[in-house]
């Protein structure tokens, strides 16, 4: 089969372009240019869109023996990602970009192209599984998984997916590198957003948006306890940097609520206000079996790296709807909320959708 392995520099994707060469695939290696200008971009061994990430990848495909070639993909990323991070906080939610990236760029832009060229599947260093039945599953490594972040994907897009490291833990796939003689057996993994160069998330979007004085008000009184500076400078669950003018009657800490960008106003409260036992989401991507007619029983996770819930979840016109088998605290509009099954070969990804309420 002729595959096209995404190789970003980091030691998951030279691993894993490794096993196609070793399954016997004719492998290209290819390298995403997604910085319109790279010296924005995080420096350093960050695994991800930076000058040395480019030349850590051609090394890589030196030591395979694999044709390698760079993807200019600078301005489709700005678009659907990067704008697409400013937009969401502009209207009071928190995005995912990563889980933007793969839907956008890595399995739609990419694949697109892959295809046009020829190629049967594109190849990635992704932490998840795809059994002979298709499904997607989670990793075996449970603190590196990233089946969360590829829930958005279609059918379709898993049909021409090769995850080759689901059945490895970290540990196993750098020690695979060293023994390959790969120079990013050692390299750090990448853990910010790529796109802000210092990590300074509030600084990137102020710079982007703009000073928008607004109030921060309390929950339980209706009184206005702070000024903030542009409400998508918060997110639903925050508890630092509130800046609030008084503390709370009872002396407890105080968290958002909520983010309300018709007013302007950031909501703050009790962290027990933060439960909530319903979620509703928009854009359903069901992929793990027939779509369903009725409600299920399945677990549900509300955030990358977040807990697993038992809920009750069912489609319809308006999307997705789950009741949760007990309150969870820092739902944010904008994340994506992932159904599983659980199944005695690896969780079950049945579908996503985007939280909206």
């Amino acid at each position: 089969m002729r595959v096209l392995a995404a190789m970003s520099g980091g030691v998951d994707s030279a691993v894993a372009a490794a096993r196609a060469v070793e399954a016997g695939h004719d492998v290209t290696g290819v390298h995403l240019a997604l910085a319109r200008n790279p010296q924005t971009y995080r420096t350093g061994a960050r695994g991800c869109c930076t000058l040395e990430d480019s030349r850590d990848a051609r090394r890589a495909a030196d030591v395979l023996g694999i044709p390698f070639y760079v993807w200019d993909m600078a301005d489709r990323f700005h678009e659907d990602v990067v704008d697409d991070f400013v937009a969401e906080y502009a209207a009071g939610r928190t995005p995912n970009p990563c889980l933007r990236c793969n839907e956008k760029i890595k399995f739609a832009a990419v694949l697109d192209r892959a295809v046009a060229l020829g190629f049967d599947a594109v190849v990635t260093g992704h932490h998840a599984r795809l059994g002979a039945d298709g499904l997607l599953r989670r990793s075996v490594d449970a603190a590196k998984d990233q089946s969360y972040v590829l829930a958005v994907l279609t059918r379709a897009q898993l049909d021409r997916s090769i995850f080759p490291l689901g059945d490895s833990t970290k540990a196993e796939v750098r020690a695979e590198a060293a023994r390959r003689g790969l120079a990013v057996a050692d390299k750090p993994d990448s853990h910010d957003i790529c796109f802000i160069a210092d990590g300074d998330t509030r600084g990137f979007l102020s710079q982007r948006l703009g000073e928008a004085p607004g109030e921060v008000v309390d929950a339980l009184t209706g009184a206005v306890v702070g000024s903030h500076t542009g409400a998508y400078q918060y997110t639903v669950g925050q508890r630092r940097g509130l800046h609030l003018d008084r503390p709370a009657a009872d002396g407890r800490p105080r968290y958002v609520l909520s983010i309300t960008p018709k007013t302007n106003t950031v909501t703050v409260g009790p962290a027990e206000a933060l439960e909530v036992a319903e979620v509703r989401a928009t854009r359903p991507v069901w992929t793990g079996g027939a779509r369903p007619d009725g409600p299920i029983e399945c677990e549900v996770q509300l955030r990358a790296h977040g807990d697993v819930v038992p809920a009750t979840v069912s489609l319809d016109a308006d999307g997705l709807h789950a009741d949760l088998s007990r309150p969870v605290r820092g739902v944010a509009a904008g994340q994506a909320i992932v159904a599983y099954r659980p199944d005695p070969a690896g969780d079950v990804v049945l579908g996503s959708a985007t939280i909206n309420a």
